[in-house]
């Protein structure tokens, strides 16, 4: 199978995997505040993360590219939502089209529909330096994602199984590009040990990836010929991912994704301690099957549902919501306590 083949079996897939609404949410609980002393018209949702300016702190997250005009399509559509929205967008990995320039077209197409917007490149972790600034050049990228799957090409029957050398080429990586770098987790989260390792090579953005939305595993797992099940149940939840991930440094910038399908699972992110939330799997099934202007209708949803919310609780800006108290429960909570995360500052916490 080709890799344009591949691409599309990824996106065909992906539309049928069923996302499982993380419990860590559910876990999550914010204190209400009589008092709030705030309207509606003084929510600010623009933020700043790791150099980057945002209109939002919600962005289009890896995707696609790669796989033909199939995923030119999808590109050139997502391009023109980021673009009508203000939202940031990332492309899914390059590699496909450094290896066959043929492909390139469905991934420079971003930046030709939004010529002005927040635009992010996309590698794995084999990548090179020159692999990296071949990525940034392809779309006149404003940041880089590398992404981590080891769990995805460890179920893909075609897929890596040697990956030395990772954080060696990350951390050259960082120290070359003239981009901020983001280091992504596609679905399985990121722990402390990761995080801890990330940031030691010079690392100041990382997108934890928890389990809860797309599961590649399972994705995988349906073009194998004997499954590798146990996969299907691996990771670390996104709310816990991101507890994790914010308590290792507070330099350190973290975008939260995986299964975050309201405003008020994007708020309970960025209260945990993300800077911006990613979202893909949520997005792609309403671009497909609705078009452009119900997806564009949608991001407008999630961003009143998001001012309701901060407005509820006295919250200004991304940053006063990130002080903003709340109560955590559940497995959550054993999970944070087993390993060696306090809860209970974020009870007493207050935005005034």
């Amino acid at each position: 199978m080709s890799r344009s083949e591949r691409k599309w079996d990824h996106i065909r897939f992906a539309l049928e995997n069923r996302q499982n609404h993380s419990s860590a949410f559910d876990d999550i609980k914010f204190i209400h505040q009589g008092l709030p002393n705030i309207g509606v018209f003084d929510v600010g949702l623009d933020h700043e993360i790791g150099g980057l300016y945002l209109s939002s702190p919600i962005f289009i997250n890896a995707m696609t590219g790669g796989g033909g005009e199939k995923t030119y399509r999808i590109n050139k559509e997502l391009a023109i939502v980021a673009k009508n929205t203000g939202l940031t967008m990332a492309v899914g990995s390059q590699m496909a089209a450094i290896k066959d320039n043929s492909q390139k077209y469905t991934y420079e197409v971003v930046r030709k529909e939004n010529p002005s917007g927040v635009i992010i490149a996309n590698l794995g972790s084999e990548a090179s330096v020159e692999d990296a600034k071949a990525a940034i050049d392809m779309i006149e990228a404003d940041a880089l994602q590398i992404h981590l799957n080891v769990i995805q090409e460890l179920t893909m029957p075609e897929g890596d199984r040697d990956f030395s050398g990772a954080l060696k080429r990350i951390e050259t990586i960082v120290r070359e590009a003239n981009v901020p770098v983001i280091v992504k987790e596609v679905g399985f989260g990121m722990g402390l040990e990761t995080v801890k390792e990330l940031s030691s090579v010079g690392v100041k953005m990382v997108d934890v990836g928890g389990s809860g939305g797309t599961n590649f595993a399972e994705i995988e797992n349906k073009r194998r010929d004997k499954a590798l099940s146990f996969f299907n149940q691996w990771g670390i939840p996104t709310g816990v991912s991101i507890l994790e991930a914010s308590s290792v440094s507070e330099h350190l910038s973290v975008i939260g994704s995986g299964g975050f399908k309201s405003g008020h699972d994007i708020a309970k992110g960025l209260a945990l301690g993300a800077n911006a939330i990613g979202m893909a799997g949520y997005f792609l099934p309403i671009l497909i099957k609705e078009g452009v202007e119900v997806l564009q209708q949608e991001i407008e949803a999630l961003h009143n549902e998001l001012t309701m919310i901060m407005t509820a609780l006295g919250a200004k800006t991304i940053s006063d919501l990130r002080k903003a108290p709340l109560i955590i429960s559940g497995e959550t909570y054993h999970w944070l306590h087993q390993r060696g995360v306090d809860t209970k500052p974020f009870a007493q916490r207050s935005i005034k």
